[in-house]
């Protein structure tokens, strides 16, 4: 009796089991190619059975390594849902994706401090991290574009080759360095003990991922021409424009370098950090004063409405507001060592001027 009770309980689960990896769902991954070709084997003379494009999603059935290359077996969501090969570094596998997903959720209320884009193709990662290659989401092509909502300094990683650059090998090749050159670079290189990193949020047409992380010194900032001219001895680390017409993206990144000269003039709140050949530190403000430039539309000419005095400033700017009558925040670190929200008023006079009412002349009025 307990045989044929052990016996029933056993084909049970056995049944439940099989009915468990019958209706698990395969893998599936997103093009992260401009465009790639789902081919009939991992052969170099193999047919191409059909193209897919950015964005796209595939079924992952099966992998294999070819010649040190990985390849992935997959289904298209074409209309014959074709099955072919395609080379892994083509796509981004969904678990993959959901994580670049979270990383973008921590942030999603935060509004772009700046913009840039790559001067090279570079890995965009999950985590502020070049020693490895496990944390690399793609590799986004030269010239790039991207909002930059976040930036973190990072311990340079003790014994690490100098990087120019974050550029992951192509799988299975080997790395040689020149080693008068690199002793040659290395002569020359300030004594740096942290590493930038951008935090970027990332357009569909630029990545599937909507965000992560990259080695900021491939990133080229991209500082609107309205205001690059009044960039003097200090860095512009953050800007957002105070005009209405500005829309969603105050930074008013340009899609390329020449699209910015097309740009109404306006005025700006701009964040600037004063150059130094100090040593970077880990625990550094993120910027040291705040700039605010007016636009006098009648007379077309920028002016300085407000200049802060020296601070220690951290991310992000928020503003708020509509019309003449906004506010902008950001944190300020007091005498007292601590880090507070520190609000700017926004307004303007009888005659269109505009002004602005820092945090401590608040107080007093009240």
């Amino acid at each position: 009796m307990n045989y044929l009770k052990l016996l029933s309980i056993c084909t049970l689960a056995f049944l439940f089991a099989g009915c468990s990896v019958i209706a698990k769902k395969e893998d599936s991954g997103r093009v992260i190619a401009r465009r790639a070709q789902v081919r009939s084997s991992t052969a170099v003379v193999a047919a191409d059975l059909v193209e897919v494009t950015r964005g796209d999603t595939v079924d992952i059935l099966d992998s294999e390594i070819v010649e040190g290359e990985k390849w992935l077996l997959v289904r298209a969501h074409d209309l014959q849902s074709t099955e072919g090969w395609i080379e892994a570094r083509y796509i981004m596998p969904q678990d993959v994706l959901d994580k670049a997903r979270k990383l973008a959720d921590e942030d999603k209320d935060i509004p772009p401090q700046a913009s840039g884009q790559l001067r090279a193709s570079s890995n965009l990662r999950l985590s502020p991290d070049y020693t490895s290659n496990d944390n690399i989401l793609m590799k986004l092509e030269s010239g790039s574009s991207f909002e930059i909502i976040g930036w973190k300094r990072v311990p340079k990683p003790k014994g690490a080759e100098k990087k120019e650059s974050d550029d992951a090998p192509k799988a299975g090749s080997v790395q040689t360095t020149n080693k008068a050159q690199k002793e040659s670079d290395a002569d020359q290189e300030p004594e740096e003990t942290t590493d930038l990193w951008y935090k970027v949020r990332l357009p569909t047409s630029v990545s599937p991922a909507p965000a992560g992380w990259i080695y900021a010194k491939q990133v080229e900032l991209t500082v609107p021409s309205d205001i690059i001219f009044y960039r003097g001895g200090s860095e512009f680390v953050g800007w957002h424009r105070l005009d209405e017409e500005a829309g969603a993206n105050a930074t008013n990144a340009p899609k390329d370098k020449d699209a910015a000269k097309e740009m109404k003039p306006g005025s700006w709140v701009i964040l600037e950090k004063s150059n130094t050949d100090e040593p970077h530190k880990l625990d550094e403000p993120d910027f040291d004063q705040i700039y605010v430039l007016g636009y006098d539309k009648y007379r077309q000419e920028h002016y300085t409405a407000y200049l802060s005095p020296e601070l220690k400033g951290y991310l992000p700017l928020r503003l708020e507001g509509t019309g003449d009558n906004k506010t902008f925040t950001v944190r300020i670190q007091g005498d007292d060592g601590q880090i507070k929200d520190a609000r700017y008023s926004i307004s303007r006079d009888d005659r269109g001027v505009l002004k602005v009412t820092p945090p401590e002349t608040q107080r007093k009025r009240r």
